[in-house]
């Protein structure tokens, strides 16, 4: 079974956590042998321009001793097969068009979303 996980929610989890809970699902799924793909669509297309490591989360003397490593968590998505598709209105709409875009992560048109809709099985929406 072909699934596409689409993020569209942006930094969820990711001061507390050290990743994004569904980055971090489709790599374990990924690693039992998932056939799964990955959109980046919304507020979730800001992690396709990132280019540095989460800051730590700091409350009065205590620290988030490991923040969430999303660059490197898509570039082990990518280097494992799991394409990763950016919608490409998205960052236009959020003034990241011109900006690089992570290796391995791909635009699509709103208008390619049917087609990569009917590539797939199942479509979960994060």
């Amino acid at each position: 079974m072909k699934v596409l996980q689409v993020i569209d929610q942006a930094f969820r989890t990711t001061v507390e956590e050290q990743d994004d809970t569904i980055l971090w699902l489709t790599q374990s799924m990924r690693g039992a042998g998932g056939d799964l793909q990955v959109l980046l669509s919304g507020h979730g297309v800001h992690y396709a321009v990132l280019n540095q490591r989460q800051p730590p989360l700091v409350l009065g003397t205590w620290k988030q001793s490991q923040p969430a490593e999303l660059v490197r968590d898509l570039t082990n998505l990518t280097e494992s097969g799991v394409p990763v598709y950016a919608v490409r209105e998205d960052l236009e709409e959020r003034g990241l068009a011109g900006l690089p875009l992570q290796a391995g992560v791909e635009l699509v048109s709103r208008a390619g979303l049917v087609e990569l809709y009917e590539q797939v099985d199942q479509i979960w929406q994060w």
